[in-house]
């Protein structure tokens, strides 16, 4: 009689999800999930691997509860400062590509959880400003308490008493201890709240560029609210009172401030280059004739130019409101040289002056000589928009870096050649000359070495010569192209992710700012001579000043615009979302769930749950949507379910017939 088989078992049980509250905290909320995603991601994978649903299906458990039950509004920027975290341990972990790959799902879940989202949801999500962390309690707070309760990483409670290991049963990681679900509960808050007062005042796409997650900011609802941003289809101001509130919104030209399209980003990369044209010539000015006697009216014009595009660059750095989002653009370099020089130059030009030295004179228009390196690329800036070129300046920035690191062995290895040769050839040639030689061979010019090795030392000038001549021009050279070359490939494989990087960026930058009123530079000058009024005059009142003189030196930028905007929407019935990536498409704009009114909203409560007040954001998501659009992403994680169940009978019936063959081979 055969034996029955045994009964079939599934796979292993997943992690539970993390129950997660509409008012929890930003900190606990990464806290939530680190641990999760730290015990469903135990091998290394790439992001395709995980979009094959044999590995994703892991993470399908999450992706379905987050976008069926949880409706925290910092929940994509939690996902994605939580991939910031594994990128950092991915630097110090034993077990490589692990935290790469859980990196990978952070980047995966929040995209999935966008699919499953509407449009106008989506933009509430992706453009949430995350508000600062609340302030600790007292140190002296709770200190009579016998235990406190602590939240565990399922979202269960438990006590913590006075024996109660601060570190718990195993070793803890930064920030949440994600090596192991049973790390000390009190060393992870802490550290919660430290991780989250890095990102506060940011949204998530924000985040994003801060964690460099370029796999999530590539895909299509992302990017299509970023074009929606670039074009001005979606504006965080409508209007110039002092009552105007910043909340993303769709624009609508009907209601809408005009002077408020000052602040789209097309218009300012528009006005950008005018600005730097306009520096350039004056440069030129400056250099052409250059003036050892008085300022020129050219020079004077060049100061301001300066001075504006200074000011400038500062609101950039306190707009951003991390130094890690603002260092985040491939052109900040450039800026801060631009400024750093122009700076030396006023200086050494006002000592100069003053001090009638011709040379100190002299010394500054060489300062401003160096200013063309920086200047001349940044006017050209606008074409790192454009797919092509945004692709190769990525590539330049990563063959930098690895031009420098190795710039590292070339400098130990010269230096030890340089000390050999001056020795050698003391009372012949200085140290300088023999520096300058050693310069010449090392870039090419091999027959001027061998022909001064005789003169340097008749028995050990030539063979040394030869072995510098070798590992320089034959050896180090060598590797260096092929050093660059690997780096070159390496970028090129991911150029739309680079390109795409770098477009979300400068859009993010241009139109995330806090000011009600931005003036272009060198305008900008002119409010910040208003600064000494706050003194005197109210917050309000000096606002509506600002305004005021917005409208009275723009208007003719606005008249552009406006004039610009009225012949493109003569041409096309309505302005698309595409970026400057992607060509327009014809009836492919937002749908109209968008322009209407969703409910319910309702208003932040109060500070004590940690939200900016204020604020409105949906409660929920409406359960029941019309039109087929709606019904798509629920059918799609039914499918994955279902195909994700048949999986998993697969591989339990493909078990027992395994056992069945081992069986009747017994």
């Amino acid at each position: 009689m055969m034996s029955q088989p045994p009964t079939p078992r599934w796979p292993a049980e997943q992690p539970e999800v993390p129950q997660i509250a509409d008012d929890e905290e930003f900190g606990a909320l990464v806290k939530k999930l680190s641990f999760y995603l730290t015990d469903a991601i135990t091998l290394p994978h790439t992001f395709e691997e995980l979009r094959a649903l044999p590995l994703g299906r892991v993470l399908t458990p999450l992706t379905a509860y987050l976008a069926d039950t949880c409706h925290h509004p910092a929940i994509v920027s939690a996902l994605l400062a939580l991939k910031a975290h594994f990128a950092a341990e991915e630097e110090t972990s034993d077990d490589p590509g692990v935290n790469e790959a859980r990196g990978y799902a952070c980047e995966y879940v929040a995209w999935q959880f966008l699919v499953h989202l509407t449009d106008r949801e989506i933009i509430d999500f992706l453009l949430y400003e995350l508000p600062p962390a609340p302030a600790p309690s007292p140190s002296g707070e709770g200190s009579d308490t016998e235990d406190q309760q602590t939240t565990q990483p399922n979202g269960s409670s438990a006590r913590v008493t006075d024996h109660t290991p601060l570190l718990g049963a195993s070793r803890t990681s930064s920030y949440f201890g994600t090596d192991s679900v049973q790390a000390g509960a009190i060393t992870s808050v802490a550290r919660a709240d430290d991780f989250a007062a890095q990102y506060e005042n940011l949204t998530a796409l924000e985040v994003a560029a801060v964690s460099n997650s370029k796999k999530f900011l590539k895909q299509k609802p992302v990017q299509k609210i970023i074009n929606g941003l670039w074009r001005g289809d979606i504006v965080f101001w409508d209007s110039l009172s002092i009552h105007s509130v910043k909340r993303p919104k769709l624009y609508n030209p009907k209601r809408a401030d005009p002077f408020c399209r000052l602040r789209v980003p097309r218009y300012l990369k528009v006005f950008e280059t005018f600005y730097f044209m306009v520096f350039l010539a004056l440069y030129y000015a400056v250099l052409v004739h250059r003036s050892f006697a008085h300022v020129t009216v050219a020079e004077a014009l060049l100061y301001l130019w300066i001075a504006g595009f200074a000011y400038d660059e500062f609101g950039e750095w306190v707009d951003a409101g991390q130094t890690s989002f603002y260092a985040s653009d491939f052109w900040w370099t450039w800026d801060i040289s631009i400024v750093l020089l122009g700076l030396v130059f006023c200086v050494l030009r006002i000592v100069g002056l003053s001090t009638s030295s011709s040379s100190i004179i002299d010394t500054a228009y060489d300062v401003l000589g160096l200013e063309a390196v920086f200047l001349v690329p940044r006017i050209f800036s606008l074409l790192s928009l454009n797919p092509y070129f945004g692709t190769l300046i990525p590539c330049l920035k990563e063959m930098t870096k690895d031009f420098v690191k190795f710039l590292s062995l070339v400098v130990i290895l010269y230096l030890g050649f340089l000390t050999t040769f001056v020795l050698l050839a003391r009372g012949t040639y200085t140290p300088r000359e023999m520096s300058w030689i050693l310069v010449k061979v090392f870039f090419g010019s091999s027959y001027l070495g061998f022909d001064v090795a005789q003169e340097i030392s008749p028995y050990f000038g030539p063979p040394v010569m030869l072995i510098f001549v070798a590992l320089t021009n034959i050896l180090l050279i060598t590797s260096l192209i092929s050093l660059l070359s690997n780096s070159l490939s390496k970028i090129l494989d991911h150029a739309r992710d680079e390109y795409l990087f770098i477009y979300s960026v400068y859009v993010l930058e241009a139109s995330s700012s806090n000011r009600l009123t931005y003036y272009l530079p060198p305008l900008n000058l002119i409010p910040l001579l208003l600064r000494p009024l706050r003194l005197v005059l109210p917050s309000g009142r000096l606002r509506s000043t600002r305004i005021v003189l917005l409208k009275a030196t723009h208007l003719p930028f606005v008249g552009a615009i406006w004039a610009y905007e009225q012949l493109a929407i003569s041409r096309k019935s309505t302005l698309s979302l595409s970026g400057p990536e992607t060509p327009t498409l014809n009836g492919r704009n937002l749908r109209p769930s968008i322009q209407t009114a969703r409910s319910p909203a309702f208003q932040a409560p109060a500070e004590g749950k940690g939200r900016t007040p204020g604020r409105t954001y949906q409660t929920s998501r409406p359960q029941t949507r019309s039109g087929p659009s709606d019904a798509d992403p629920q059918l799609m994680s039914l499918v994955l379910k279902l195909t994700a169940q048949v999986e998993e009978l697969t591989n339990v019936v493909s078990q027992l017939r395994e056992q069945r063959e081992a069986n009747t081979a017994a």
